[in-house]
């Protein structure tokens, strides 16, 4: 496996800081009754996708067993399959679903479904091992991770996963993981909006790497976007608790602290994508950006980012300069 390209380490990988995430490749279906996939998909593009930005240079890939209730599992094990031992293949656990209504509920991290879940993610992707487990619920609390990594560990002795680590953010969660023997990251937010501050911190206590999801925001710093209406109705960017830079009352407040940033973030010949990446990889060592991929024109850009590397600190400061004051409301 080629790590030489702005190499980080994810336990005993040595990967690039580019990674690409695949929850859009999941298409359509529901969360708690809500929508909670970002639209259509066409999975022969998904799987393009994928093979391109491996192409250009991407060897860890993340997704999640809940993703389209199991469709983009199904995506990504046939697109890696020509190169399945050339990527760190990552998924997640602890969302329950129904496969074939691609509707669900909920969350179960006992022992007993992980041991299910793992099995089913498995024959999903068409692989004989998971390289990193992950917590996926972001509810998860201490009391349960020494249960989560005991299942882990498990599955480590078994041959069924190499590592774990955990989307699940609690410095308390994280503890309980790193002292399991097998953790190696942390999934948390980065981006140029702001960190996961104690993540970042117990990232550094236990030596794990940063798995930077929503580099881009969900889409906003991919410049592409004025209105949440130029989002599909099924979108679960237009109505979801988790972040508001798509809300209506919010998104001009979000596209006024990105325009501020703009000529920093696109210096030195980047596109606006690529210098968002930029951003995340100056703001921590440890991180592997994890934006997300529908197109195989999208992956291109993405790799793209790796050829002009991080911000440098003048610049990183520059940015965290313009963006100071108060951030619009997450919840």
């Amino acid at each position: 496996m080629d790590g030489s390209i702005m190499a980080r380490s994810v336990g005993e990988w040595s990967v690039p800081a580019l990674g690409i995430g695949t929850w859009a490749l999941g298409g359509d279906w529901q969360f708690d009754g809500e929508p909670a996939g970002w639209g259509p998909v066409d999975d022969e593009e998904s799987v393009a996708a994928v093979r391109a930005a491996h192409d250009g240079g991407v060897r860890f890939v993340d997704t999640a067993d809940v993703y389209g209730c199991g469709h983009a599992e199904r995506v990504v094990g046939r697109a890696i399959a020509p190169f399945r031992d050339d990527v760190v293949l990552a998924t997640k656990v602890g969302l329950v679903f129904d496969e074939t209504a691609r509707t669900g509920a909920g969350s179960d991290l006992s022992a007993a479904h992980i041991r299910r879940a793992c099995e089913e993610s498995l024959r999903r992707l068409g692989v004989d091992h998971i390289d990193v487990y992950q917590i996926h619920p972001g509810g998860a609390g201490a009391e349960q991770a020494h249960e989560v990594v005991g299942a882990f560990e498990e599955l480590v002795a078994a041959g069924k996963i190499r590592a774990y680590g955990t989307s699940a953010t609690d410095p308390d969660v994280i503890a309980v993981l790193a002292a399991g023997g097998h953790a190696v990251a942390v999934q948390q937010e980065l981006n140029v909006f702001g960190a996961d501050e104690p993540a970042l911190a117990a990232c550094e206590r236990h030596d794990l790497a940063v798995l930077a999801r929503t580099p881009l925001a969900m889409g906003l710093l991919s410049g592409k976007y004025r209105s949440p209406d130029q989002l599909p109705a099924g979108d679960v960017r237009r109505n979801t608790p988790w972040w508001t830079f798509f809300d209506d009352d919010r998104m001009p407040e979000w596209l006024a602290r990105l325009d501020a940033v703009r000529d920093v973030l696109t210096s030195g010949g980047r596109t606006l994508v690529q210098g968002a990446l930029a951003y995340v990889w100056a703001r921590s060592e440890r991180a592997v950006a994890l934006p997300g991929i529908r197109t195989a024109a999208q992956a291109r850009e993405l790799v793209g980012a790796l050829n002009h590397g991080p911000l440098a600190a003048d610049q990183l400061a520059a940015v965290d300069r313009l963006l100071l004051g108060p951030a619009p409301s997450t919840t």
